[in-house]
Order: C-alpha cells, then sequence, then structure tokens
C-alpha cells in the first residue's frame, strides 16, 4: 500500500476509514447488545475489555457541520480528550515541552511532519494509536492483554501475571508493559522506549510531540458498559515535558473485525517538505 504524503496525509485517512467501513468485514454475532448492558466480566470477576474498539470523535472537529461545540481548553491540572494530529490540543496553553522538545516539535512541523514513522511504514507514536481512526482489538486472558492495531499492524502486549517492570528493560517502539488491577481499573505502566530512530526521540503524534527513554507512561483503562471503554494516558517524561500530563481517549465497540493492513513504503520525494 502506498502511503499518503506527511501531516496532510492523516486527513485523508480518516476520510477513507469512512469510507472502507462498508468494505470491512461484520462478524457473526447475532443481535447486538445494548451499549448501555451491563459490563462483561472474565470468570475471575474482573471487567473483559476483550473486543473491537473504535475511536469516538471529539465534538467541535474541524470541518464538522453542525458539531457541538468544542469542549473548553483545559489546564495542565485537568484531563482533556487528546487527539489524533495534537496530543495536547485540549490544553490551554498546549503540552509544558521543554525548550529543546519545543524546538524539535517546531522543526518537525515546518517540515510537515514528513518524517512522522507512519508516513515511512514505522511503528507509530504511542498516542497516535489511541487516537487513529482505524479499529483495534483487544484479546484479555488472565495473564496478558493484547492490544491489536489495524493501523500499520501494531501490536502490543501487557503483561497481567504480577510481573516488576524490569529495571533495565530493551529499548522497544511501544515500551515494556505490565499492570495490574485497581477494582475494575486496569493500570498499566510502560517504560522503556527507544531513543534510537532515524529522526530522534520517538513521535507521540502526527505533529511530532517527542517521548523519550526517559518516560513513564501510566494507562487507565475502564469499560463502564457494554459498549464504551475509556482510557486515561497519564506521560511523564521530564526529560522532554516539564511536569507530568494527562489525556483521556474514548472509543466504542464495533460488531465487525479488522482487516489486515500492511504498509509499504515508496519513494518519499514527493512528500511535502522532502528535499527533491
Amino acid at each position: 500500500m502506498m502511503r499518503f504524503k506527511a501531516a496532510g496525509s492523516m486527513c485523508l485517512v480518516v476520510a477513507m476509514s469512512a469510507l472502507l467501513s462498508a468494505q470491512w468485514p461484520q462478524s457473526s454475532a447475532g443481535a447486538a447488545t445494548p451499549a448501555t448492558a451491563s459490563t462483561p466480566r472474565m470468570a475471575d470477576g474482573k471487567p473483559d475489555m476483550s473486543g473491537v474498539w473504535q475511536n469516538i470523535r471529539i465534538p467541535g472537529g474541524a470541518g464538522a457541520r453542525g458539531a457541538a461545540p468544542a469542549p473548553p481548553l483545559a489546564s495542565l491540572d485537568e484531563v482533556p480528550e487528546a487527539t489524533f494530529g495534537n496530543a495536547g490540543s485540549g490544553f490551554k496553553d498546549g503540552l509544558p515541552l521543554q525548550p529543546w522538545a519545543a524546538d524539535l516539535v517546531e522543526m518537525r512541523m515546518a517540515d510537515n511532519s514528513k518524517d512522522n514513522p507512519d508516513a515511512h511504514c514505522l511503528p507509530m507514536g504511542f498516542m497516535q494509536f489511541h487516537n487513529h481512526p482505524q479499529l483495534r482489538k483487544i484479546v484479555q486472558t488472565p495473564k496478558v492483554f493484547i492490544l491489536m492495531y489495524e493501523a500499520n499492524y501494531g501490536l502490543r502486549q501487557i503483561f497481567t501475571d504480577a510481573r516488576s517492570l524490569p529495571k533495565d528493560p530493551d529499548p522497544w517502539w511501544y515500551g515494556y508493559s505490565v499492570g495490574k488491577w485497581e477494582g475494575d481499573t486496569l493500570v498499566v505502566q510502560t517504560i522503556g522506549f527507544t531513543d534510537d530512530t532515524a529522526t530522534g526521540p520517538l513521535w507521540l503524534d502526527v505533529r511530532g510531540d517527542p517521548l523519550t527513554s526517559a518516560a513513564k507512561v501510566t494507562e487507565r483503562f475502564r469499560r463502564p458498559n457494554y459498549g464504551n471503554l475509556e482510557i486515561e494516558i497519564t506521560v511523564d517524561d521530564r526529560k522532554a515535558y516539564t511536569r507530568p500530563w494527562t489525556v483521556s481517549v474514548k472509543q466504542r465497540l464495533v460488531e465487525r473485525e479488522m482487516n489486515e493492513f500492511i504498509c509499504e513504503e515508496r519513494d518519499a520525494s514527493h512528500y511535502v517538505g522532502a528535499k527533491k
């Protein structure tokens, strides 16, 4: 599959995902269960978050005719919803970037995000996966929680077998994740992100907010009822940010299966911002 040109292409991905939705294979489930039905549970009584999930668009999106007004911008002590293009778009003053990180984001944006890994068939940013318009599937077992993303066929393993975070994990694009239950909330902590990429620190979002090897990310997964999933993500990366910050993502259950997604990188000279 040929990738689209940098930042502007992400809008095309959103549009295509809507057009392709009718072509996705439908599940074999019978009559739909109401979204407000009770949360399904595992044999051990823990909420079962298994299923195929799709992002819920934030009200007031650009160009959305008749859309509800966007929520007011938040302080860094509040928890706004993140967006695909800009994880910190809900904050009044943006993300609390360190000076070097602010310069890096400015440089990446000046190049129209042409080096975003998603545009080169590489693993996309942590928050891009959470906010991507394409589907993701959760498979939950007592000892491991698996997240499969249709976009770029991403895969995350979250170990729930009571192990601790390793002291010196191998650096990975998605880090090393362990989870534990606090009541009905699965709390996931991730460390061990790689800095060894062609464009420096990992890209959290389309515009290029960074995530470094010093980061610790905490996710809180909740399934309040049958049809909805809520995730709070706290990024504590003192190398790139002056303080921790938290955003949220909301997803809904869909009764269809994921497509296979194979990305083939081709000549990038046509990308906006690419040197000829």
